[in-house]
C-alpha cells in the first residue's frame, strides 16, 4: 500500500495547487465530504478514484506519478553507460529485472543457478548504481522512481525489442490470462495524439498495479510482458495488389 499513499499524498498537493476542495472531490465523486476526507486520511482509494480525483485536477496519472517523483527524488532512469554495463551481462541483468520486480534475495536464489556470493555481488553492483539499497542480511530496499524506465532505444531496451521480434509473438495468445489484439484504421493527427496519451496512460496503470502487487506473497505473483505500439504499416503482401500513383502524384 506504500504506492497508493505515496499517490495520495502528492494528490493532496494536486488538489491544493488546482484550488479544488475536498468538497469538490466529493460531489465528483458522489460521496459525503466526511467519506472523501475518511478515505484521505485512510489512503482508501482504487486507480479508478485516484484517475476521477486527477481529472479534477486538469492532469493524469502519469502527472502524478512525476509529481510524486519531484517531492522525493529518486533515480528514474540510468545511463547510456550503465545501462551498456547491465546489458552486457546476462545475469546483471536477469538480477536488475528480478529487483525491479520486488523478488527477494531468497526469491533469486530459488529460481535462479547464482549462488550467494555470485548474487551478493551482482546486487552490490546495484546498490553502487543506486538501483537498491543492499542492507543487512541480504535485504534489498528498491531505490527507484516508479516511472523508473530504460532509456528509449538504449542497450537494455534493445535486448527486449529482439527478445520480443524473436520470441514474445511466437505465442499463440491462448491461455485466459493471455491477450492480444491487433487493430488498424485511419487516424488524423489529432487522433493518433490522443491515443498515444492513451496508451501512455495504460502503461502507467500497469506499472502502478505491478508495484502494488510488489506487496503480496511471491507465489501469487506471475510474471507478464505488456507490448504497446503504434505505428503507420502495411501488410507487405498489399504491396503487389496497388496500383503504381507516382505518376499522379507529380501531376
Amino acid at each position: 500500500m506504500a504506492q497508493v499513499a505515496a499517490l495520495v499524498e502528492a494528490l493532496k498537493v494536486a488538489l491544493k495547487s488546482s484550488r479544488m476542495t475536498y468538497a469538490s472531490v466529493a460531489r465528483s465523486m458522489g460521496l459525503s465530504e466526511s467519506s472523501v476526507k475518511r478515505k484521505f486520511s485512510r489512503h482508501e482509494f482504487t486507480l479508478a478514484d485516484i484517475d476521477r480525483i486527477c481529472s479534477l485536477c486538469d492532469m493524469d496519472i502519469s502527472d502524478l506519478v512525476s509529481l510524486m517523483e519531484e517531492r522525493h527524488g529518486r533515480l528514474r532512469a540510468l545511463t547510456v553507460t550503465q545501462e551498456r554495463e547491465i546489458a552486457s551481462d546476462l545475469g546483471l541483468l536477469v538480477v536488475t529485472v528480478c529487483v525491479l520486480n520486488r523478488w527477494s534475495f531468497d526469491n533469486i536464489t530459488d529460481f535462479y543457478v547464482f549462488d550467494e556470493h555470485e548474487l551478493v555481488q551482482m546486487l552490490a553492483k546495484l546498490d553502487r548504481l543506486k538501483i537498491i539499497e543492499l542492507q543487512p542480511n541480504n535485504r534489498l530496499k528498491l531505490l527507484v522512481a516508479p516511472n523508473f524506465g530504460w532509456l528509449p532505444n538504449g542497450p537494455i531496451e534493445q535486448v527486449f525489442l529482439r527478445a520480443i521480434q524473436q520470441d514474445f509473438f511466437a505465442a499463440r495468445f491462448e491461455r485466459e490470462d493471455h491477450e492480444l489484439i491487433v487493430l488498424n484504421g485511419m487516424l488524423v493527427d489529432t487522433s493518433n495524439a490522443e491515443f498515444r496519451k492513451k496508451m501512455a496512460r495504460l502503461a502507467r496503470e500497469f506499472e502502478l498495479l505491478n508495484r502494488e502487487d510488489g506487496g503480496k506473497s511471491f507465489a501469487e505473483r506471475h510474471g507478464y510482458t505488456v507490448v504497446l505500439a503504434l505505428r503507420d504499416w502495411d501488410y507487405k503482401g498489399f504491396a503487389s495488389l496497388r496500383k503504381d500513383m507516382s505518376g499522379q502524384l507529380e501531376k
